[in-house]
């Protein structure tokens, strides 16, 4: 069996039967750049999961400025009651609903960064999603951010988990024809089907398709590709449902569709798969109205999810291995609109959390008086910078081949 690096010198990438949403073939195939692995050592077992607040979230509703005047007076009908955020310092506050975050930060391992953004602000979603996930407003830079990076993680054999999403197709910012990621929303679902049900263990059925594979003649096109491609299949399925069974949360967690997912990273997690990256996504905050019923509810289910990852890890003994980021496409402007919401803005906040995390404020605070565009806020920390921070100083890879320069790093990461 050849390993990955035999593969890459060839010009071949691997795909996981399953875990891709195009066919298995479209992109599957590439002549991959070559990097140097000049990765820090000690940093094996290290994550990142990302955490997408898809929508454009509110960061004034999320780190409530609750101590400037504009504040208030800019959003007459959704402010807060200046008692209601929980205090953080600086004249700021966490909205009321992040109590289980306002405990981590309390315990200095929360991260708040203020005012991320990018210049020249594109207020499409699609379009600051993709800068986002490229890592580059300019988007020349090739796939995702972090499917650079999975590149330069990845070893001399291939490791099905080394990035996996909640969900149903890969995102953006994990893609690179590289490397294939999983994407799950069952595990239950992850597995080979006999005629619609699981297939048994040594089912002959599964055995006959790897010996199919196994027979395509080693010099024909893609021979390689496709024998591992069943084997990758076979295994990672069998990996993640044993991984399942012997998983059992140290935590209750809450009974949404987010709290599933994060259950299921810390499965991964804690299941030894090899996972360096995770992902999933959390919808619901374009918030043109009705705002604060809903920013409400979206908080709470954040706040609850995260909440019961981070306790989870700590009783397993793993919290000091994972980084937890937060990121949205945009935040909001800082007037309230008719509808009792608000629409798209430009800077916003991200959180950071974990064992390794240096907890406190970071970036400088956004001014809500000097705006930009006719009423939005101006971001003052580079989006870059903390990806630069991720992956240099958390993931030990040197970042300025992958983000095309150097950024200044932000240090909320421990070396």
């Amino acid at each position: 069996m050849l390993t990955r690096r035999d593969l890459i010198k060839g010009g071949v990438a691997l795909v996981s039967l399953g875990t891709v949403s195009d066919s298995l073939l479209k992109g599957a195939v590439a002549f991959a750049a070559q990097h140097p692995r000049d990765v820090v050592p000690g940093r094996e077992k290290r994550a990142v999961v990302l955490v997408q607040l898809a929508g454009g979230n509110d960061g004034l509703r999320t780190v409530v400025p609750y101590g400037d005047p504009a504040y208030r007076s800019a959003r007459r009908t959704i402010a807060m009651a200046a008692d209601a955020p929980l205090a953080i310092g600086e004249g700021f506050g966490l909205h009321p609903a992040l109590k289980g975050l306002k405990a981590i930060s309390d315990g200095a391992r929360l991260a708040v960064v203020r005012g991320v953004g990018y210049p020249d602000q594109d207020y499409s979603h699609f379009k600051s999603m993709a800068i986002w996930q490229a890592g580059d407003p300019a988007l020349r830079l090739r796939d995702g951010w972090l499917g650079r990076t999975l590149e330069q993680l990845e070893g001399d054999t291939h490791d099905p988990f080394l990035g996996f999403n909640v969900g149903t197709a890969a995102p953006a910012e994990l893609r690179t024809p590289a490397i294939s990621v999983p994407s799950v929303s069952d595990p239950a679902d992850y597995q080979f089907r006999v005629k619609g049900e699981p297939a048994a263990p040594g089912d002959r059925r599964t055995e006959t398709l790897v010996r199919l594979y196994e027979q395509y003649p080693s010099a024909a096109p893609h021979a390689v590709l496709l024998e591992t491609t069943a084997e990758t299949a076979v295994s990672s399925s069998r990996a993640l449902a044993t991984a399942g069974a012997g998983y059992r949360p140290a935590v209750d967690y809450p009974e949404t569709s987010f709290g599933t997912g994060m259950s299921l990273l810390a499965e991964v997690i804690v299941g030894d798969l090899g996972m360096r990256v995770g992902h999933i996504t959390l919808g619901g905050f374009d918030t043109h109205a009705n705002e604060t019923d809903d920013h409400d509810r979206l908080m709470s289910t954040l706040d609850e999810g995260l909440s019961a990852f981070f306790r989870d890890l700590e009783a397993h003994g793993r919290l000091d291995d994972v980084l937890v980021l937060t990121w949205s496409e945009f935040g909001r402007r800082v007037a309230e609109n008719a509808n009792g919401g608000t629409d798209h803005g430009a800077g916003s906040v991200l959180f950071a959390f974990g064992g390794g995390v240096r907890g406190g404020l970071y970036g400088d605070p956004m001014s809500l008086t000097r705006l930009v565009d006719g009423g939005n806020l101006a971001y003052t920390t580079d989006f870059r910078r903390v990806y630069a921070t991720v992956i240099e100083s958390w993931m030990g890879v040197p970042h300025a081949p992958l983000m095309g320069g150097n950024w200044d790093q932000l240090g909320f990461c421990s070396p």
